[in-house]
């Protein structure tokens, strides 16, 4: 799906040049907008693999169709360049307005190749009411996605980072390094298992372990070439072969999802995995879809994290209900619902120190579930590398690895 995509994107950078976009939407003027949206229908094309997101945005739907008369949506996708692919191929057929995606819950390189093919409409982010509260001198993830400077082109709604979450009723110390992984994987085989790329679990997991791995990780942030991803690559390569025999049934099948990472370990046919939601064990442990020996940790060089973005195509439909919903999501009430294990676990956008007396609460009354780290414990998160990077790995780990393509 990646390469279709990007396919596509080439063939339209070759094409005459895009249209001058009419922005008529003008998020300075709220009124406005909250006026033009009621009665809107927002299609919002956002990942629908897990039950505690799909409520939240039930919730969040339901919050906004009360108080602004906007309905939304929820086109669950198993894949974000679905809908990518969708705008590009509305925009090839010279739908330029009247669009099917009015938002879509996208990062990394789908994001960056609506931004450098102008499919975006934008910018808008920053004039959001609720803007004013987003921490961006603490989080530079808000501002920065994947090392594409965001430019007001997306909103930001949610922070992530990989962690690991091993049964201590099974694996008492858990490998805290990737050269520490291999070495317990060889100890203990088919005890171990990630997602089968491009999914964004598993193809993070790549992007962990080239990171450590790497010679000079410092040449991730910049855009892929061939010199420096070959010296960058070769340890992971390397890695992988010796890994791959030792994974979840040797290597021969790989789990599609999170959440099937977890029924593997509640089943009892892993005692280690990762999640990007550091609160994810918790809430598995709430719902008894994991013991409550369950617990979870980081390495000891730290582990990556990024943060999630909704975005308008160029051609949305009903743009002005799309910039009341992103408002929404980024309000403390919606930001404190989310960052409650009990709902998703899912970390704030927000600065506390922004917030008023009565926002504040509804985070301090937040109880940390029995597997989320502190924190203080969670540390600071590696940047992501630059898309490029997601894109040849997940190409060239299919090649080398991959199954039932």
């Amino acid at each position: 799906m990646i390469r279709s995509m990007m396919t596509a994107l080439a063939a339209l950078a070759l094409a005459a040049p895009l249209a001058a976009q009419e922005v008529v939407p003008d998020p300075g003027d709220w009124d406005a907008i909250t006026a033009a949206a009621q009665g809107q229908t927002v299609y919002w094309h956002a990942w629908g693999g897990g039950n505690a997101i799909n409520d939240y945005i039930a919730w969040a739907g339901a919050q906004v169709a009360e108080r602004y008369g906007v309905t939304v949506e929820h086109v669950k996708l198993k894949d974000t360049a679905d809908a990518v692919s969708r705008v590009i191929a509305e925009k090839s057929a010279g739908k330029d307005a009247g669009g099917a995606v009015d938002l879509i819950w996208i990062n990394g390189e789908n994001f960056a190749a609506m931004k450098e093919q102008g499919l975006l409409f934008g910018p808008w982010a920053e004039d959001l009411p609720n803007w004013h509260f987003v921490d961006v001198e603490g989080k530079a993830a808000v501002t920065s996605d994947f090392t594409v400077p965001t430019e007001g082109l997306e909103a930001p709604w949610g922070m992530a980072q990989i962690i690991f979450y091993h049964d201590t009723a099974r694996l008492s110390e858990p490998p805290r390094s990737i050269p520490a992984l291999l070495d317990w994987a060889r100890a203990n085989p088919g005890r171990f298992a990630y997602p089968q790329p491009p999914n964004f679990l598993g193809s993070t997991f790549l992007k962990q372990a080239v990171m450590e791995l790497a010679p000079d990780p410092a040449v991730l942030s910049a855009p892929v070439n061939e010199e420096s991803y070959a010296a960058a690559t070769a340890p992971l390569w390397d890695y992988l072969d010796a890994l791959t025999p030792h994974l979840w049934r040797g290597g021969a099948a790989y789990p599609q999802s999170g959440p099937r990472l977890i029924q593997l370990m509640n089943d009892g046919e892993i005692d280690l995995a990762l999640s990007f939601n550091p609160n994810e064990p918790s809430n598995a442990i709430a719902n008894f879809e994991l013991p409550d020996t369950v617990r979870s940790y980081v390495l000891d060089g730290g582990t990556i994290g990024n943060a999630s973005f909704v975005a308008i195509p160029y051609n949305a439909n009903a743009k002005e209900g799309a910039l009341v919903l992103a408002n929404f999501l980024m309000s403390p009430e919606a930001q404190a619902r989310k960052s409650d294990p009990a709902v998703w676990g899912n970390g704030t956008v927000l600065a506390l120190d922004k917030l008023g007396e009565e926002d504040r609460a509804r985070f301090e009354a937040i109880a940390r579930g029995i597997a989320t780290l502190s924190p203080e414990a969670l540390g600071d998160s590696l940047p992501e590398p630059h898309p490029s990077w997601m894109v040849r790995l997940e190409q060239d780990w299919t090649a080398r690895y991959g199954v039932g393509q």
